[in-house]
């Protein structure tokens, strides 16, 4: 790490900043390290040193990034180095290293401030700007022509290396999934539904100024060509969070609709989405179940570990067993 540091300060003229390592989380793909001065936050330096992406991969995500803060989207923006690039590849131990700096995000994460929302204002508010800044980011890509380019969502979700990726052992699980593929398949992919999204937008990727309520989005490291209601469904399971207290299976369905109403009705100040593709929640949802398994199974096998069922049991069952909108289970 001292020695990609040491690169890095030159090539971002960073030398009198202070280096803070997080500590990564479980399934974490880069080493990030916080960049500040004065005990001020300023940036985000990101290593990636995994050998599943290249330089084209990253040049495809920081330029995406790049023309989003430069159309006024609220996204944590990419430092050029002083070589006028986004991604700079340094060498430690005869290996490339991609790094990238970005803009520290104003604000705080959800989770940093116990679940709380910023005081006096109400819930629907932040609903509805998770919506909206997300209905921006899809405005925006819906014009946006790129020069590198990522993958597209059926390049890595295929049977061909998802046989190869999960053992026969979850047969049952590979049917379910190969089930929804072939839906997929079958899904419309003009522009106004299908784009460059995301594909990890939850509270864990955006902070929030709890002065104003605004919300400024990070790590676009995952983001590829899929479609918009990729990223709307994600939402729509990471609303679970705010309903789980709700004992009765039914109401808590009814409470998480709600927050998902608030989240759209944002949404649609920025960008429409048909009803036909909304129609299709709860297809989308299994979407975002399979992403979920596939990177336990990644993980697993990049941590040189074994599966832990629980962590997919949920989503896994709902595949099987075609349970709509996630299930709803007693406590």
């Amino acid at each position: 790490m001292n020695n990609i540091l040491e690169q890095v300060k030159s090539i971002y003229n960073i030398e009198d900043y202070t280096f803070t390592p997080v500590s990564g989380h479980e399934g974490g793909r880069n080493r990030i390290v916080i960049v500040s001065r004065n005990g001020e936050n300023q940036y985000i330096l990101r290593i990636s040193d995994l050998d599943d992406r290249n330089e084209n991969d990253y040049l495809a995500e920081t330029e995406f990034v790049r023309y989003l803060a430069e159309n006024g989207a609220p996204v944590a923006d990419v430092i050029p180095s002083v070589n006028g690039k986004l991604v700079e590849k340094v060498e430690a131990d005869d290996k490339a290293i991609y790094v990238s700096l970005f803009a520290y995000a104003k604000g705080m994460l959800l989770a940093d401030n116990g679940y709380r929302y910023r005081e006096g204002a109400s819930l629907d508010e932040y609903f509805y700007n998770t919506g909206k800044a997300l209905g921006l980011i899809h405005r925006l890509s819906k014009e946006y022509e790129p020069a590198h380019s990522r993958q597209d969502y059926f390049d890595k979700y295929n049977m061909t290396y998802l046989n190869q990726l999960i053992s026969d052992e979850y047969g049952g699980l590979k049917m379910a999934i190969a089930k929804r593929l072939d839906e997929f398949h079958e899904l419309p992919k003009d522009k106004d539904c299908y784009g460059l999204v995301h594909f990890d937008y939850s509270d864990g990727n955006y902070h929030i100024d709890m002065d104003t309520g605004a919300i400024t989005v990070f790590d676009f490291d995952n983001c590829m060509n899929c479609w918009y209601m990729f990223d709307l469904a994600n939402l729509w399971l990471h609303n679970e969070g705010w309903t789980w207290q709700e004992n009765d299976p039914a109401k808590r369905f009814a409470l998480r609709q709600q927050c998902f109403e608030l989240q759209l009705q944002g949404y649609k100040t920025e960008t429409d989405i048909s009803d036909e593709m909304l129609e299709k929640l709860p297809l989308f949802i299994d979407m975002v179940h399979i992403e979920n398994i596939v990177d336990e199974f990644e993980c697993a096998i990049r941590e040189g570990e074994e599966l832990d069922y629980e962590d997919i049991e949920d989503a896994a069952q709902s595949l099987i067993e075609s349970i709509p909108y996630a299930g709803f289970r007693e406590k």
